[in-house]
């Protein structure tokens, strides 16, 4: 009688009228493995607090600052940066902390949204071109034509081109706005199609795309539930990728005077009012260079962490 608990304890029974226990637990899914993939790569998390704390520093900075980023103090030209400037003032008095702030949201949009077209068109037109080899040589054909024009001076004679109209339209503000973030968008899709295609050629030959096929999954269902989360990974780090092109290339325009008007600041722009004065206010080139790299390196290491975390390849290993 007193060994009959000890075998249902050795053999794993349960006893009458108990619950069983559970034994495994349930599965987990492709997004939690992958966040536990990337919150253990270190420059991947360490990016990721560099850019959470770039967007509070844009976005809920200027209200806890509190500082007009256009007020003109004439008697603080050029100051050096203390506990009223942070960051100094400009020739004008204007301080470069508000500026700098008011400015990033600018950027960071700029950069956010030239991705999200980035990447939309470049998915598009790689999913079309990797699956359907009747339209696979002419948008690789367009895609090499694109690849060959000269970007900057493209850019320079659209931005030409279309300011004024989009200005009297939109306003100037947001005409300039929608011509930096379509222009940008379109002349950066190509390396993205590129990366879809090859990878979907690859991967539409494997077994589980032909067992699909066999049992008549229409071509729209197949593309968007089998194929397309098997490409992930590229498309996230041409995003990232695409975030820092975005910025650098927007900067780059305004260095040039063809970006937002001059009471409009972006970290650009700040940089084009600042070289004149690199050696009288060093201060007013180094915190928005800082910032503009800190963004793109973040957003790299993020693009780097995302890759391993989304490769099921280097999941596994």
């Amino acid at each position: 009688m007193t060994d009959r608990p000890q075998l249902a304890a050795v053999s794993g029974a349960t006893p009458a009228g108990a619950a069983p226990e559970i034994l495994s637990e349930a599965p987990r899914s492709q997004w939690a493995d992958a966040w536990d993939q990337f919150r253990h790569h270190r420059g991947a998390m360490a990016g990721l607090f560099c850019f959470v704390s770039i967007i509070l520093f844009v976005t809920v900075g200027p209200w806890l600052w509190g500082v007009d980023p256009g007020a003109l103090d004439t008697r603080n030209r050029f100051a050096a940066p203390s506990l009223a400037h942070p960051m100094g003032t400009m020739q004008l008095g204007q301080d470069v902390m508000a500026q700098v702030m008011f400015g990033g949201r600018i950027s960071l949009a700029v950069g956010l949204v030239a991705m999200a077209i980035t990447l939309l068109l470049g998915t598009l037109i790689g999913v079309l071109a990797g699956f359907f080899r009747s339209l696979d040589g002419i948008l690789m054909r367009l895609t090499d034509l694109f690849l060959a024009l000269p970007v900057l001076p493209l850019l320079l004679v659209i931005i030409m081109l279309f300011r004024e109209p989009l200005s009297q339209r939109f306003g100037t503000e947001a005409g300039i706005f929608i011509l930096m973030v379509s222009v940008i968008g379109i002349t950066s899709w190509m390396p993205v199609a590129r990366i879809v295609r090859g990878d979907i050629l690859a991967i539409k030959e494997r077994e589980f795309i032909l067992a699909a096929r066999s049992i008549g999954t229409p071509p729209r269902r197949l593309i968007l539930l089998h194929i397309l989360p098997n490409v992930l990974s590229p498309i996230m780090v041409s995003g990232t990728l695409a975030v820092a092109n975005a910025i650098i290339t927007e900067s780059a325009l305004s260095y040039l005077g063809l970006g937002f008007p001059s009471d409009f600041p972006t970290w650009g722009k700040i940089l084009i009012d600042a070289v004149q004065y690199t050696e009288r206010a060093p201060w007013m080139v180094i915190f928005p260079g800082v910032l503009i790299s800190l963004t793109v390196l973040s957003v790299n290491y993020m693009g780097d962490g995302m890759r391993d975390a989304l490769d099921p390849r280097i999941r596994g290993r």
